[in-house]
């Protein structure tokens, strides 16, 4: 046999960006006696099983299966991109159907704004800290991230003005709105100066918003995209995910003519379009059933489950750690005193049944070694309760 000669490389981009470390604290801590606080998950039990099975019992219906099992629009069903729209719309930011993009989760938005925007060597700017998947898909299309001091209001608009002079950006990416990891809302007072900082210097803002309607206190601030200043130049991301079910891999996405074509090009190269069964599904859930009264539910539940974890961090952390106390979402955020590193100490955490997100993978930038990120939806508020005592045994 003649000697076989080697295939070529993987592409550099696929092995200079590391996996996320977050998946992988979560396969550590799959054992069922492990109290997880890592994990950005909805609560299973909260989901609205019986809403969800009677919707896809009637799009799967002799009448209907024939529509929800065909290909479809990249665009996405009309009928799910009406109510998305009608949704928006009654929360303040007026959308006809025709400027939303049905995605693979929004997820997939970022992607296929990443694709549509970048080349290889720009310059994106992201809160530090801030959301661990996106720094991968901003690295996966070749872009050199810069962070954006944030302090406790979020990220701090003076920065960003002097970074944007600076980097001479394509775009600015952040989560406005109970942020991805540390829970802050960024007020409304900065939301206007970051849109007028993209006005005056020219460049384009993503704003992802899977957890805007997960509001526990506080009342609602107008989405970057509702000011005048940026309406012609913010692509808006939103979800299903965390308020109807994840696995339905449901988003959407909210740009500008020009930058909605060219993503609808790029999910056709993708996926062509999503899933035609889950939007059909999803559409008749919201014609039907009562997503609003759900919701209300999902909050109490999460609103409780937030105030046990806040309750109990004073007696689990270390004397002088902080912590965030977010108004809605699924995160807190706490800062060890100086000394401490959140790395080093969740290998003892999982040896004690408790798990952690440590949070120097959220920087773009130096990362703070004290950081941790802690979810609270997930477990009940005496599950909660026995976390901390556990993580106690640990930090104190």
């Amino acid at each position: 046999m003649p000697p076989r000669a080697a295939v070529p490389g993987l592409a550099a981009r696929a092995t200079s960006v590391a996996g996320s470390p977050v998946r992988e604290i979560l396969a550590l801590t799959a054992r069922p006696e492990v109290i997880s606080f890592a994990g950005g998950l909805p609560a299973p039990e909260l989901f609205d099983t019986g809403g969800l099975y009677a919707a896809f019992q009637q799009v799967l219906g002799p009448e209907s299966a024939r529509r929800s099992l065909q290909y479809s629009t990249t665009e996405g069903d009309p009928g799910l991109r009406a109510a998305v729209a009608a949704r928006m719309t009654g929360r303040g930011l007026a959308t006809d159907a025709e400027q939303l993009l049905i995605t693979s989760g929004s997820q997939q938005g970022l992607t296929l704004l990443a694709t549509a925007l970048l080349e290889p060597g720009d310059v994106v700017l992201a809160e530090d800290p801030g959301y661990l998947a996106a720094l991968q898909c901003f690295a996966f299309a070749g872009a050199r991230v810069v962070p954006v001091p944030c302090d406790d209001e979020g990220l701090d608009p003076a920065a960003l003005e002097e970074l944007v002079d600076r980097e001479r950006p394509k775009l600015l990416y952040l989560v406005p709105t109970f942020q991805n990891p540390t829970g802050r809302t960024l007020p409304a007072a900065r939301r206007r100066a970051v849109a007028e900082v993209a006005a005056r210097r020219g460049l384009w803002i993503v704003e992802d918003d899977p957890y805007g309607e997960l509001r526990y206190d506080g009342d609602p601030v107008p989405w970057i995209s509702s000011y005048e200043e940026a309406a012609d130049r913010t692509a808006l991301l939103g979800s299903f995910s965390k308020i109807m079910a994840p696995g339905l891999r449901l988003g959407w996405l909210r740009a500008p003519a020009a930058l909605r074509r060219a993503c609808v090009v790029a999910k056709q190269s993708a996926d062509l379009h999503t899933s035609t069964v889950d939007q059909a599904a999803a559409a008749r859930y919201l014609a039907e059933a009562d997503l609003d009264a759900h919701l209300a539910r999902v909050q109490r539940a999460y609103r409780e489950r937030r105030d046990a974890l806040l309750a109990g961090l004073p007696d689990a952390l270390p004397v002088g750690s902080r912590w965030t106390s977010p108004e809605g979402g699924m995160f807190v955020w706490a800062t060890l005193p100086e000394g401490h590193d959140a790395t080093a100490l969740l290998r003892a955490a999982v040896e004690h049944d408790v798990a952690y997100v440590p949070g120097a993978p959220f920087y773009a930038g130096p990362a703070d070694p004290a950081t941790l990120r802690l979810s609270f939806t997930t477990h009940t508020p005496d599950e909660i309760a026995e976390g901390l005592r556990r993580l106690a045994k640990v930090m104190r």
